[in-house]
């Protein structure tokens, strides 16, 4: 795209030094129009997936304004994630954006997985009350973070726990064997649906449920015992994660979207290797993806935030549904808030961007 120039940004964080070999703990391209220096630029992260080449970002910085595709430590390192320490990240590209780039008006935006990440640090920012991870401090860093101005929802998950909770296989009997299977809990027997009958669905979801308090008490069990023999941590799997009952029955929360989930067939991918939380540490379980203890929880967080708020959701989202996007409008405190549902799918891989980069401008510039 002509007439947009990018700028590379690589940053150490309070709580995260440069690597030996080279590279910076905080890096991502800024985007803007060429020549200029925005007075309003947005940000834009993720948990794990690298977000420097975010596609909204040449469309906005063509609208005229700056959007920073920030990554974090965690950038494909997604098994060692802590919260606190993603915040702290977060924080070094605000302040880069407000310190070095010249923005006097920054705008988080939280598309996908990164919708409950930029909600946390908006509620970290504008008052502290993080708790840390298991047995470790809170870094002092996560305490002052700058809060930004304008907050956007983009297709975005309801929170780490609630997403991997939704697509959990239930009938996983044991978690070493990533083929045992109870019965009358698989949704991929025909016998069950779809479409799948009020009392499945309420099972199923139950299930759900428990097998994400399952994992936790095995992890709590096994960090008490790794401690008494030196121990600090362990990776373990998560066995078949691509199970939500939306993925096939598409009267469950009904909306334009095709069978199927990010991956394709829901059966294949739910039996693969690649899916979100498959790899854990037992501290970032604790951290990212438990119902009882994580703070990548969305609705809590967004309860605390109060400036302007835009929502946004497509329609053939299949990984992302109406309720999602209605319960996050909901859960917002702030008083300018809105809510807009648009065509296209989770990344508007089949068109519909530029409608939504207008979108998303149109509504920023009349706040600025």
């Amino acid at each position: 795209m002509t007439g947009i120039e990018l700028d590379w940004v690589a940053l150490t964080s309070a709580t995260s030094a440069r690597a030996g070999h080279g590279p910076h703990p905080c890096q991502g391209l800024y985007h803007r129009p060429a020549g200029a220096r925005p007075r309003v630029a947005c940000i834009a992260t993720h948990y794990n997936v690298d977000f420097s080449e975010h596609y909204l970002g040449e469309l906005l910085a063509a609208r005229g304004l700056g959007f920073l595709g920030w990554n974090t430590r965690y950038r494909g390192n997604e098994p060692y994630f802590l919260l606190e320490h993603a915040l702290v990240d977060i924080g070094a590209g605000v302040r880069w954006l407000r310190e070095e780039a010249g923005a006097d008006v920054v705008v988080l935006v939280g598309n996908s997985g990164g919708g409950s990440l930029m909600g946390a640090y908006q509620s970290q920012a504008v008052g502290p009350h993080l708790t840390p991870a298991f047995d470790l401090p809170v870094p002092d860093a996560v305490l002052d973070l700058p809060a930004a101005d304008l907050y956007v929802s983009l297709n975005a998950h309801p929170g780490r726990p609630e997403v991997l909770t939704a697509w959990l296989d239930p009938s996983v009997v044991d978690e070493t064997d990533p083929l045992s299977v109870d019965p009358a809990l698989d949704m991929f027997d025909p016998a069950h649906g779809p479409p799948y009958p009020p009392e499945f669905v309420d099972c199923y979801r139950a299930a759900q449920r428990e097998r994400n308090h399952r994992i936790t008490a095995w992890t709590r069990d096994e960090l008490t015992r790794l401690r008494g023999a030196g121990a600090w941590d362990r990776l373990f799997t998560i066995p078949r994660v691509w199970a939500d009952l939306r993925f096939a029955d598409l009267s469950l929360d009904p909306s334009d979207r095709a069978p199927g989930c990010y991956a394709g067939d829901p059966r294949s991918a739910n039996y693969g290797p690649f899916a979100i939380g498959a790899t854990s540490t037992l501290r970032s379980w604790l951290s990212m993806w438990c119902l009882e203890t994580s703070q990548c929880q969305g609705a809590p967080h967004l309860a605390r935030i109060t400036v302007p708020s835009l929502v946004v959701q497509s329609t053939a989202d299949r990984g992302v549904f109406p309720s999602d996007a209605r319960a996050i409008f909901d859960a917002l405190a702030a008083t300018d808030k809105r809510l807009d549902l648009v065509p296209g799918e989770h990344y508007f891989e089949s068109g519909g961007a530029d409608e939504v980069a207008d979108l998303v401008a149109s509504w920023i510039i009349e706040r600025r």
